[in-house]
């Protein structure tokens, strides 16, 4: 099989650690997807841009999962390594 469940773990496995390492001052703010405090919606605005959402994907990723991806790739490295 060409594109088994291993190869998909680790694709996801990348596009979560590459959305970890944003730096927000360095990039984010540049592009435009920064958290400022205009962006956030106050009482009675809907929050449905998909540009908030995007936003608050990442930085739900940059916070949770964390100290939980340092821990799998350290997994994923001993894998490799053993079993590479």
């Amino acid at each position: 099989m060409l594109f088994g469940l291993g190869k998909l773990f680790y694709v996801i496995l990348l596009l979560v650690n590459s959305i970890a390492v944003l730096s927000e001052e360095r990039f984010l703010s540049r592009i435009g997807f920064g958290r400022s405090s205009s962006d956030t919606a106050v009482f009675g605005q809907q929050e449905g841009t998909a540009k908030s959402k995007v936003v608050q994907l990442i930085g739900a990723v940059q916070t949770l999962l964390r100290i939980p991806l340092i821990g799998i790739n350290l997994l994923v490295i001993v894998y490799e390594l053993l079993l590479g």
